[in-house]
């Protein structure tokens, strides 16, 4: 029953992320270039980092309740990868 939601709960928060900007096509400075070295390093982290909080806001299970342990963990884990796009 786990793996059923932890399946539907990725499928969802994939389907929610997937025509939203990743923080790989974010990362370009005001002229629209590519970032690099430091700077890049320091808005993916700061990308990444917001990905995560609001992955596990996101993390609920079909009835609304949020989800714990493995499930929890899973369903951030791809969400944030989705967000960041790696």
């Amino acid at each position: 029953m786990k793996i059923v939601v932890i399946a539907l709960v990725a499928s969802i928060a994939a389907l929610s992320t997937a025509s939203a900007d990743t923080c790989m096509s974010k990362a370009v400075d005001k002229n629209g270039k590519a970032l690099s070295g430091a700077a890049k390093t320091s808005f993916m982290a700061k990308c990444k980092k917001d990905a995560k909080a609001d992955c596990e806001a996101k993390a609920l299970d079909k009835n609304g309740k949020a989800l714990s342990g493995a499930a929890k963990t899973a369903s951030v884990k791809k969400c944030v990868g989705a967000e960041v796009g790696m």
